[in-house]
């Protein structure tokens, strides 16, 4: 159990192209961007991401990383539909596997358990089964006899999330209002690794915040990054609010003005780039 810091860089250095990513929060809000943004640096491609998607995907989507996702939805909450991965599925430029809220959880909790599947009735008498013909149906061995949609497990190469706090052993804090599915992500991945807002020691995380708030547990974690502003330009209340004029931006832009401008060698360039365009709506 000894000290798992490291970089976005580090972590993504760990990856390889064609692997499966759980990519943690809901929508915009509270996404390991600083992770994101560090895999789309990257060389690494031929991805398949399953995520309650919102920038993550678009940005991914939109640079031609992803192969295949698995998603509930894609949003930017304020604005429903994420233009960038819109235009990406139009063209047919990833495959695509939509399921239900409630099925991609049981698919979460399934791998967590190292199981093959479970059972829900989530996406009966819906469309969900007509456009996912390989899914299959289970009859119940007990009294009733009833006929539920057998949700694969959804096992993850490596899981990437964002949390408020995070000791250097890997205990991860969120003092949010909702956990989304993070600590799923993380115990579905073979990997898992945490951005968080600030670093903190054990006995810190505590203090202030009740041992429920302890989301991560270390021992699901193989690496943190410490990461102010992280989620950018996400929400992660209650540190901070989404970035709405930032968000706003991103969406109307064309991928390759958007990429070419705030996309750069590094984070320091992203934070200086986004800095740099403050000061011109100031003026």
């Amino acid at each position: 159990m000894g000290d798992k810091t490291m970089t976005a860089e580090e972590v993504v250095g760990r990856l390889e192209s064609g692997m499966t990513l759980g990519i943690g929060g809901w929508g915009a809000r509270r996404k390991p961007m600083v992770l994101v943004r560090a895999l789309l640096r990257s060389g690494l491609r031929d991805l398949t991401v399953v995520s309650c998607g919102g920038p993550d995907v678009g940005m991914l989507a939109a640079a031609g990383r992803l192969r295949r996702l698995v998603t509930a939805f894609v949003t930017l909450d304020t604005i429903p539909l994420e233009p960038h991965y819109r235009a990406v599925r139009e063209r047919g430029g990833l495959e695509l596997t939509e399921v239900d809220e409630g099925m991609l959880l049981r698919g979460l909790e399934a791998a967590a358990h190292r199981l093959p599947f479970l059972p829900v009735r989530a996406g009966l008498g819906s469309d969900v089964m007509r456009v996912n013909p390989a899914l299959r149906t289970v009859t119940s061995p007990y009294e009733g006899r009833e006929t539920l949609v057998a949700m694969p497990a959804l096992r993850l190469d490596a899981a990437l999330v964002h949390v408020h706090r995070a000791d250097r052993l890997g205990t991860g804090q969120c003092l949010g209002p909702d956990p989304y599915f993070d600590d799923l992500f993380c115990a579905a991945a073979d990997t898992a690794y945490i951005s968080c807002e600030r670093i903190v020691d054990t006995a810190e995380l505590t203090e202030k915040a009740p041992v429920e708030s302890l989301l991560l547990r270390r021992l699901a974690v193989t690496g943190v990054v410490e990461a102010p502003n992280g989620a950018h330009f996400t929400s992660c209340a209650p540190d901070y609010e989404r970035d709405e004029e930032f968000q706003r931006l991103y969406a109307k832009t064309p991928w390759p003005e958007f990429a070419g401008r705030f996309l750069g060698a590094d984070e320091g360039g992203y934070r200086a780039a986004v800095a740099e365009w403050r000061k011109e709506e100031e003026r």
